[in-house]
């Protein structure tokens, strides 16, 4: 299944798990340095990743965001362990079947609802974020060019 597959992780993060014989399976090669303008919204990873980036921040961070935040990296996560190859059912989780059509789909639609879901978080951290550099005079980067501010559409 894996070899028939289309794999396109854009996630360093993940990538850099795959065993020797998947990395020249994979489409791309997400590094540290392309880490920016590579990650797309839809990537579950990327989804996650919004609750370290909302705990790192620490007191910029209210208390109301980093539980949204958190609550999306737990259910997001839940997913990632439901399409997994390992059987988790005794712990209740009913796996996605991803090597077939049908369980490809629930998983895209599972991706666009959580990148659907983390668009408004993503907006608050960096909201927050250059709001805090403003107000220490420091210059406020954009992201033109970088990925972060693409809209939630999910890229599968």
């Amino acid at each position: 299944m894996v070899r028939a597959a289309d794999i396109r992780c854009s996630h360093y993060d993940a990538y850099r798990f795959f065993t020797p014989a998947a990395v020249p399976l994979n489409r791309l090669r997400p590094t540290p340095q392309g880490r920016v303008g590579l990650e797309q919204p839809g990537c579950l990873h990327v989804s996650m990743d919004l609750y370290r980036w909302a705990y790192q921040l620490g007191p910029l961070v209210p208390g109301s965001l980093l539980l949204d935040c958190f609550e999306l990296a737990r259910d997001v996560r839940v997913l990632d362990m439901r399409a997994s190859p390992y059987d988790l059912t005794e712990l209740g989780l009913e796996p996605v079947a991803v090597e077939t059509a049908a369980g490809r789909a629930e998983y895209v639609a599972a991706q666009r609802a959580f990148a659907h879901r983390a668009a408004p978080l993503r907006t608050a951290l960096l909201d927050l974020v250059r709001v805090t550099l403003a107000a220490a005079g420091l210059p406020v980067l954009t992201a033109a060019g970088t990925g972060i501010d693409r809209p939630s559409a999910t890229t599968v």
